[in-house]
Order: C-alpha cells, then structure tokens, then sequence
C-alpha cells in the first residue's frame, strides 16, 4: 500500500507540471506574454521526470480530461498542507483495483485495434501464422546454423508497435545486442529459433506472446509488437 501510495504521489507531481504548462495564448487584442525563461537544467530534470511518470504511470489509466483536472484538484488539496475533501484512508485501498480496471480495459481496446493489423500481416507473401499467434516471415534469408532455446544469441532488431512508433531499436543505437534466447518475451525465443545465422526476418507479436496485458514503459497493455530483427551470430556455433 506505502509502494501504491508513493507511486501515486509523484505522478500526481508530475501531471501537476504539465497542467502548468498549458497554452495560455492571449486573445485578440490582447499583448504576448513575454517568452519564458529558459529553464535551468535541475528544471529540465524535473521536467523529464514528469515526462517519465506521465508516460509510464499515468499514461496506463487512460484518464480523461476531467479526470485529469480531477487529479490535480487531489495535489492541491494536500500539497500545502491542508485536508482532501475525500479520504485518503477510505479510497486509497482502492487505487490497486482501479489500476486493474483501466489497465484491463485499455488492453482490451487495444487486442481489438490489433486484429485488422494481424489479419494483414498473416496475408503478406511469405508469412507463416504458428499456433502460438506468431506471424513470421523471412526478409532476407541466412546460411548458417538455427539457435536453439538455450543458446545465447547476438541479433539487430527494430521495435515498433502496429502504429509505427518505435519503442526500442538497436540499429537506431548503432549496437547488437546478446541475450539468452530463452530469457526474453516468448515470441522472440519461438522466432528467432526459426531464424538461420546471417537471415533477417519480421516477427508480429501479439500481445499474449509479448508483454501481455500489463504492457511495458512505451509499450501499451496488450499492444502487439512488429519486429525487424536480424540474427547475427549464436554463441559457441
């Protein structure tokens, strides 16, 4: 409960920056306010740390605007000192269970957003559907030896969600990474084992092989996940 709590506390810090940045243009007629000052960098720190509660703790509950403003009404309550007009103590057991619901209901929305896109992928030429959901297909083929499950593998990959935002690349970071095939999310440890040395293929993700239902920072609950990846060597072989 402390942990929940806590959590809460510096999301709601972070949604207060934003609210305080929002547009104030002047109306016609009305004189610009003068530009403001550059912030210091202890103030862009604080500004992405508010970016990164907002992305990563907000973000999930999908609030709405009113709910929102509803939030920030909550910190004003208390920052200073004073009383919340609700109690902490009767409603703060109930943040898990709302977390939960929203969560839950977001990665539905999102599973039923994903279909079409599935459906799309399994019909490219060349795409193979397995009974696990994955849907792989060969770009470039490879000539060397396949990994197995217990192998340590060195690959390139691109990430993105169904959307094109990407959310993790190694090419972007100009270096392969190398990992044991069978401690990652399971659509990798089933498709890169049908990967040769050398081979690059596409993996398409759903969300119950990849980070299921409670999703990851940048990556939605129940998002499926679009991979570029490119198998470069096994470990030993």
């Amino acid at each position: 409960m402390r942990k929940t709590l806590n959590a809460l506390l510096l999301v709601t810090v972070a949604f207060a920056w934003g609210c305080d940045k929002k547009d104030t243009a002047p109306a016609e007629g009305e004189e610009a306010a003068p530009a403001a000052a550059a912030l210091s960098e202890d103030e862009k720190t604080i500004y992405a740390l508010g970016a990164m509660l907002g992305q990563r703790a907000v973000q999930p509950l999908r609030l709405s605007e009113a709910e929102l403003e509803i939030l920030q009404k909550g910190l004003a309550a208390t920052a200073g000192g004073g009383e919340p007009e609700y109690s902490i103590e009767e409603y703060g057991p109930k943040f898990e269970a709302f977390m939960k619901a929203r969560a839950a209901a977001g990665a539905a929305e999102e599973k039923e957003r994903s279909q079409a896109f599935l459906s799309g992928a399994e019909g490219e030429e060349g795409a193979v559907k397995t009974e696990s959901g994955l849907v792989y297909r060969t770009l470039e083929p490879g000539q060397g030896a396949s990994p197995a499950a217990t192998d340590v593998v060195k690959v390139h990959y691109h990430g993105t969600l169904t959307d094109g935002t990407v959310f993790d690349s190694s090419r972007d970071r100009g270096q392969p990474v190398e990992f044991p095939l069978n401690q990652v999310i399971p659509c990798w440890t089933e498709g890169v084992q049908k990967m040769k040395v050398g081979e690059k293929a596409k993996l398409v993700c759903p969300s119950d092989i990849a980070y299921g239902d409670e999703g990851r920072p940048g990556i939605p609950p129940g998002a499926t996940l679009v991979f570029e990846v490119e198998l470069i060597g096994i470990q030993g072989k």
